[in-house]
């Protein structure tokens, strides 16, 4: 499969950004600068492999980016999403809130490259965490200098997930307390609810709020009436099946017109419109609505890169695992 001239320019452009950009984050063992002299070529390898998968199918890129997320709210930013389950344990990838993860491969595909030029120097992690900010840099999201030296966890729980990922109801209290345990701050949590701006959502995830919202059979007051009339024409009382998209005629694209979706009660889940519930993140969702998203590029690269070191091996501590999904 070859890559496209678009995207030979973009992952050209990549490039040169990588090289260009300041260390923005140097936190908790982690450098920009890692596998400068181990695997000088890391950028490139995987950012071309990322490019091959994203051209082909660019709604990929949510789900890696979700992956990301997934990852580094559970255990912190440890590749724990990764691992199989095993007869004695069921792992995160096969908790209810991730049965849905899609990209695994892509990973996978990455992995396998760079294990070829770098031997056993790489860990999952690091790559996870760069295959999600090269997905959304290639369908036109911003770029962030990802500072790498994370290793490998060993273990992963399936209630883990259950517990810490924040479910699509959340309220603005739960939302806020998730975020700020983490050391992620209330901003943080708006920024980075702005990843919503792609992707899609099983009808399942959010029915409740268009049938069953008090438990008689009425919908959620805080969802736009118009939008709810849409969204019950594609999504059928116990539908479990169909998917709809987050960001409505920009799903596949990253730009801030998510904001402009919550500011008018659109947002799909509760979640999202749980940001109107905050005067913080109310404030900042109407700021993006009212300026075509002005400053979200920047800020969700920053915040991106705050998320990337949670709860972050270094040092000695976990492995560099040869394969992502089994443990040395």
């Amino acid at each position: 499969m070859a890559i496209s001239p678009k995207l030979f320019s973009l992952l050209f452009l990549h490039l040169m950004l990588a090289s260009s950009l300041p260390n923005i984050a140097e936190a908790y063992g982690l450098s920009s600068k890692f596998y400068r002299y181990t695997c000088p070529g890391l950028e490139y390898t995987v950012a071309k492999t990322v490019a091959l998968y994203i051209q082909k199918q660019p709604t990929l890129a949510a789900s890696l980016l979700r992956m990301h997320f997934h990852d580094c709210f559970v255990r912190g930013c440890d590749g724990s999403v990764l691992l199989n389950s095993t007869p004695n344990n069921q792992a995160e990838k096969d908790s209810i809130p991730n049965l849905t993860l899609r990209g695994y491969n892509v990973v996978d595909a990455v992995k396998a490259a760079v294990e070829k030029q770098c031997p056993g120097v790489v860990s999952c992690a690091d790559i996870l965490a760069l295959v999600a900010r090269d997905a959304v840099r290639m369908i036109g999201g911003p770029f962030w200098n990802v500072p790498t030296g994370r290793r490998d966890g060993t273990v992963s729980i399936s209630r883990e997930a259950l517990i810490n990922l924040p479910p699509p109801f959340a309220n603005i209290s739960s939302l806020k307390t998730s975020f700020l345990s983490l050391g992620l701050s209330v901003k943080d949590l708006v920024v980075l609810s702005g990843a919503h701006t792609i992707g899609v959502s099983k009808c399942s995830s959010f029915s409740n709020r268009l049938y069953n919202f008090t438990g008689i059979g009425d919908a959620d007051p805080k969802l736009d009436k118009y939008y709810a009339v849409a969204l019950k024409g594609k999504c059928k009382p116990n539908d479990q099946k169909s998917i709809v998209e987050m960001d409505p005629g920009s799903f596949k694209t990253f730009d801030g017109s998510y904001y402009t979706l919550v500011s008018k009660r659109r947002g799909l889940f509760q979640s999202d419109s749980a940001l109107l519930d905050d005067p913080d993140t109310k404030a900042y969702v109407v700021l993006q609505a009212q300026t075509r998203g002005a400053t979200f590029a920047v800020d969700f690269a920053e915040s991106m890169i705050s998320m990337g070191q949670i709860g972050v091996l270094t040092g000695n501590d976990g492995e560099i695992r040869r394969q992502c999904s089994v443990v040395n």
